[in-house]
């Protein structure tokens, strides 16, 4: 149940979403409610989209994990499309919900999703961490802990703000597992 309308958007705001994003989807539009914070997450999300030095690829698979632990339908359905046209292949896909006993994973992507599921569940353990380290600096560390983090977030404002699938999302394949 959408908990919050889809918001008009002041034209700054908007210029800038479209900008962006082009059209802006169902996320931003119940944002908008609040459109300081609105802009603010905006500016966040685009950095860790574009002004990041991790591979997009591992970060898609981040936020994919991230999404299947917090149940998301949304976000899951969204970075699936962002997932393929960076690179993650459908294997890979369909064996993130096993990814630590699956053969579609090498060492450094299992230390990300290692960090995703710690970051993502509240609580990163030094074997979480020794394990990030041996793959990342503690630059690629912060950054990919941040990913998590923020992408936990989402899902849980998601949730929050009962956000709604756009209809040219709503065949998305494979379904959120669980």
């Amino acid at each position: 149940m959408q908990r919050v309308p889809l918001a008009d958007f002041e034209p700054a705001l908007r210029k800038r979403l479209e900008e962006l994003w082009g059209e802006p989807p169902n996320l931003y539009k119940a944002l908008g409610n609040h459109p300081k914070l609105a802009a603010a997450w905006t500016e966040f999300s685009r950095t860790l989209r574009h002004d990041t030095r991790t591979p997009r690829d591992l970060r898609e698979l981040v936020i994919l994990r991230g999404a299947q632990l917090m149940k998301s339908e949304y976000e899951w359905a969204q970075h699936l499309r962002m997932a393929r046209k960076v690179g993650v292949r459908e294997e890979q896909i369909a064996a993130l919900a096993d990814w630590e006993n699956s053969k579609h994973f090498n060492e450094k992507e299992k230390a990300a999703l290692r960090i995703a599921e710690a970051v993502t569940k509240g609580r990163v353990s030094d074997g979480d961490y020794t394990e990030a380290m041996r793959h990342f600096d503690h630059h690629d560390y912060v950054e990919l802990a941040i990913v998590a983090a923020f992408y936990a977030m989402v899902g849980r404002m998601l949730d929050a703000m009962g956000v709604q699938l756009e209809p040219d999302t709503k065949s998305y394949s494979p379904k959120l597992p669980g």
